[in-house]
């Protein structure tokens, strides 16, 4: 009897063999929170692009930045004096004997001047004759005011000033953003993330139509953090109106308000002024109306305006509208500009991020263009984990990430700071989210973490700027 060919069989078994581990191979690194450990019949062979060496994540030493960078940013005619104010404040900085070094603000701009309008401004707080304003610019690591209620409490104990200053029509977080109560009813939104005509928007990247001619805006201000629970100033900052009534009722309707909005094609602002803790903005007649937002502030201290919006890369700036943002600057000057960007970049085994740094130094040249008058700060990006070899490590994509954004600060000349040293560098993310300091994804901190992220950046810059003061000092 002759035996059956069991080849097909045989060749059957193998396929679904290999389509199994190849299957096994793909799988994500966690699978319903639970982490997965990849098979890899290849591991032995594969060759494997080499990563960044976590060392290279090493600042410049302070000595070897150039005192006078390239020409293109030398706005200041006097090189001597820079010359002078460099090596005065690294006199200043090593007799601090600080063993804090890799925390340090590296200031790429010509003699140490990168934060000098915005000291300035908070020396002369008090004959101002209005807040210092800092624009927080940054993607979902922000959302929410992570980091930046913090900070803005910080900056108003240490300053002064009240309120939360800009808020949005709305948002992804309006109903989880513990320094306001935010509610809005009527509105279409427009993102510079989708919507390409790039003169309808500002730095909140969001622009907001009525749906029927009828909207309303409602807030109620929190006692969560210092300096929230009134503001002696309301602001409602529109692009666009021809007829538009607004009826304001607020401070538990004690107080209510008719009036028709100014008409405008550009960007400004309906003022009101009083106490306020809580109120509803109702809108009529309302067709072409584009609103931005409201601000809740007080006219002396410091204001800080979150500008977060989920998934930026930050390059979209590189398109700002020049007079679209002039405009904005005329109502609302900031002597500080805050850039925070990365997480949306940073992915698996991506280590070449030229194209992104490319990106980024038009989009901080724009910035520069639409905001003269306003200093720059270049947030380097957090440590981020992955699931590798049986634990949760830094992605290596980070370092190469982190190198890209310490060149496209020296390269346009502002200052640098780094959000992954102040965690406490490679797999500092890991005791974040064993100390609850940040979310179980390893990217995104909780408000808890963003306190350490917060105090930490406020202490650098009051550092930084006891040295700009008492380099003035000398200088004078």
């Amino acid at each position: 009897m002759t035996e059956k060919n069991r080849f097909g069989r045989l060749l059957c078994i193998l396929i679904i063999a290999w389509t199994t581990c190849a299957a096994l191979y793909r799988l994500p690194d966690e699978v319903l929170g639970l982490p997965v450990k990849k098979v890899d019949l290849l591991s032995d062979i594969r060759i494997r692009p080499e990563d960044p060496r976590m060392d290279s994540l090493l600042f410049t030493p302070l000595e070897t930045i150039p005192s006078v960078p390239d020409s293109a940013y030398l706005h200041h005619a006097d090189s001597i004096l820079l010359v002078k104010r460099d090596s005065l404040y690294h006199a200043l900085l090593a007799e601090m004997e600080t063993d804090t070094a890799h925390l340090r603000i590296r200031d790429f701009s010509p003699g140490h001047t990168g934060l000098r309008r915005f000291f300035t401004s908070l020396n002369h707080i008090e004959t101002l004759n209005r807040p210092v304003r800092i624009a927080f610019l940054g993607d979902s690591f922000i959302e929410g005011d992570i980091i930046v209620a913090d900070f803005r409490a910080m900056m108003q104990t240490h300053f002064g000033g009240h309120g939360v200053g800009f808020v949005p029509v709305t948002s992804n977080v309006a109903q989880y953003r513990p320094t306001i109560r935010q509610q809005s009813a009527g509105w279409k939104t427009h993102s510079i993330l989708s919507d390409r005509q790039y003169e309808k928007y500002a730095l909140s990247g969001l622009s907001f139509d009525t749906e029927d001619g009828e909207a309303s805006i409602s807030f109620r201000t929190t006692d969560n953090y210092p300096g929230l629970e009134e503001a002696s100033s309301l602001k409602f900052i529109y692009s666009g109106n021809s007829h538009a009534e607004v009826r304001l009722i607020c401070n538990g309707a004690k107080d209510t308000i008719r009036d028709v909005l100014p008409s405008t094609d550009s960007i400004r602002q309906y003022e009101m002024q009083g106490h306020f803790t809580d109120g509803r903005l109702r809108f009529r007649n309302a067709e072409d109306l584009q609103a931005l937002g409201i601000a809740l502030e007080d006219p002396a201290g410091v204001v800080v305006d979150n500008f977060s919006l989920r998934s930026n890369t930050g390059i979209v700036w590189a398109n700002l509208h020049e007079n679209t943002c002039r405009a904005w600057n005329e109502i609302r000057p900031y002597d500080l500009i805050i850039i925070q960007y990365g997480l949306n970049v940073t992915s698996g085994d991506q280590y070449d991020y030229k194209w992104y740094a490319e990106n980024m130094k038009k989009a901080v040249k724009r910035l520069r263009t639409c905001f003269p008058e306003s200093d720059m700060l270049l947030l380097g990006v957090s440590d981020r984990s992955h699931y590798h070899n049986g634990a949760y490590k830094t992605m290596p994509s980070v370092v190469a990430l982190w190198n890209a954004q310490y060149k496209i600060a020296e390269q346009t000349g502002i200052p640098f700071w780094s959000i992954f040293h102040a965690m406490g560098g490679e797999n500092s993310m890991v005791r974040y989210v064993k100390n609850r300091w940040a979310g179980k994804d390893y990217t995104h901190l909780s408000f808890r973490g963003g306190r350490q992220i917060a105090a930490a950046l406020f202490d650098t810059l009051m550092l930084e700027k006891k040295l700009y003061d008492e380099v003035e000092k000398i200088l004078d």
